[in-house]
């Protein structure tokens, strides 16, 4: 099933832009499309999906801006510039999924103490069970590792 979307995704997204008629749809596709091959390469092609996701003015919407940000700190490190730079703006300060990669790349830069209270937030504002009991494991594995150091 993953094969079979992924060679449609694909086609359909070479299409648009052989085209040149790439709008937001497509680009999610295509983002999807590098997503599923991960199922044959066992690496996701980050570098690809923050090139995808540059297209943020196309969908200047939040959830495409923290897309964005994982992408390329998953492609070029968790210090590479962040869409929103080093305050929190008051757009996303109840946007669960900034806070879950917020506290994610804070994690990965060291900051112990903000990476935690980033935890706290994305876990206090996930409504969903499973999104809560994922971050609540992620926080409790750092928080493991920290007690260890």
């Amino acid at each position: 099933m993953v094969t079979s979307f992924n060679r449609r995704g694909g086609t359909s997204s070479r299409r648009c832009f052989q085209a040149r008629a790439l709008r937001q749809f497509q680009l999610e596709a295509a983002i999807q499309s590098v997503h599923s091959e991960r199922a044959h390469t066992d690496r996701t092609d980050w570098a690809a999906i923050a090139c995808l996701r540059t297209a943020v003015s196309i969908s200047p919407a939040l959830g495409t801006r923290v897309g964005y940000a994982a992408a390329v700190a998953e492609a070029e490190g968790p210090e590479a510039d962040s869409p929103f730079g080093p305050d929190c703006p008051d757009a996303v300060s109840h946007y669960q999924p900034y806070w879950a990669v917020r506290a994610h790349l804070l994690q990965r830069l060291g900051k112990k103490r903000e990476a935690a209270d980033a935890y706290d937030r994305a876990i206090g504002l996930a409504e969903d069970p499973a999104v809560r009991e994922f971050l609540s494991r992620n926080a409790a594995e750092f928080s493991g590792f920290l007690a260890a150091v």
